[in-house]
């Protein structure tokens, strides 16, 4: 994946010079929605919000992420794209002070992030939110550097030392302290089709001519991960049917399964079990937030770390399948 650059694009600032179209987008800076939630939370039908969101889409603003079927009809969930994290010196509401200042997080996808992102939210009114967008580990670092970004999400193993991120940090940081806050501990593993009719086993099995996988995006943990254990076990990625389809969130992978564009991909546990998948445990993995030194003083970012620690979040993501959050809020130490 080449990395995020800053977008300088008239129409782009066009499209959200419209208040409605301005709306929406704060919405999905603020996590998914479809057409129907839309119209709810602006008091319009949702054939007015229809036209607007259209428009977004095709400015490269917003974007479907999946479908799912609700009281028997499909509706289709949208959540911002990067480019629209570009434009967060405009498009976000004007800060009085620094306690009001959102936290804007690019990185890694994360389903206990996006649970943080949704309460500290609603904690806090609006006062003071967390807007995340999902391009992957590497992405998130160099979003981090540029000072695209508050907080990145990350999970890179390197192999040499047998560590999480802290080798990444010293890379990309050698002049600047950045910290390391645990997310969570978490299951990956093979999303594949209720009942496993493909009976797979293992990574072994995607060479399978009956099988298509669905892979996650260049630059994310989890496409670096399956890159090295096909290394190692001497697999030429070319012989992987759907190897170069790409997806940007585990969400997405799961999906994708659910409706039979693929019958296998790498993923969380706890996204098998939202589309009834079948999961077959692959590797343990901690989920870190990489933090200036400069914002850990924050209030914004005081805040987020208080609530990350507390026993609430603990509790309601370790009921995520997969999920352990013994270490969740504790510093990494250097």
């Amino acid at each position: 994946m080449e990395p995020v650059k800053n977008i300088h694009n008239i129409q782009q600032l066009k499209i959200i010079g419209d208040a409605r179209r301005l709306a929406i987008l704060k919405l999905l800076m603020s996590g998914q929605e479809t057409l129907s939630s839309l119209g709810k939370h602006l008091g319009e039908h949702p054939a007015r919000v229809r036209h607007h969101l259209k428009q977004l889409e095709e400015a490269g603003l917003v974007e479907p992420t999946t479908t799912r079927i609700v009281r028997g009809f499909v509706e289709k969930y949208y959540t911002a794209t990067a480019q629209a994290f570009m434009f967060t010196g405009l498009i976000l509401p004007s800060q009085a002070s620094p306690e009001d200042r959102a936290i804007i997080a690019i990185g890694s996808h994360d389903l206990a992030l996006e649970f943080l992102g949704r309460q500290f939210n609603q904690l806090f009114h609006g006062n003071r939110s967390i807007y995340s967008i999902p391009v992957g580990s590497l992405e998130g670092l160099v979003a981090l550097r540029q000072g695209l970004a508050h907080v990145a999400g990350c999970h890179l193993l390197d192999s040499a030392s047998g560590e999480y991120n802290l080798p990444y940090i010293r890379h990309f940081f050698p002049d600047r302290l950045v910290r390391l806050v645990t997310l969570a501990h978490r299951q990956q593993g093979l999303l594949l089709p209720a009942g496993n009719p493909c009976h797979l086993h293992g990574i072994e099995d995607l060479v399978r001519d009956n099988i298509s996988l669905i892979n996650r995006n260049k630059g994310s943990g989890t496409r670096l991960w399956l890159d090295r254990q096909l290394e190692t076990l001497g697999i030429n990625p070319e012989l992987i049917a759907g190897y170069e389809q790409e997806a940007h969130t585990h969400t997405q992978v799961a999906a994708a399964i659910s409706q039979g564009k693929a019958n296998a991909g790498i993923g969380l546990q706890a996204s098998a079990r939202q589309f009834e998948l079948d999961f077959i445990p692959l590797f343990q993995e901690r989920f870190d937030l990489a933090i200036p030194l400069e914002q850990i003083q924050n209030p914004g970012i005081n805040s987020l770390l208080d609530y990350l620690s507390s026993g609430d979040f603990r509790q309601s993501v370790a009921r995520m399948d997969g999920y352990n959050t013994m270490h969740s809020g504790e510093f990494i130490s250097p």
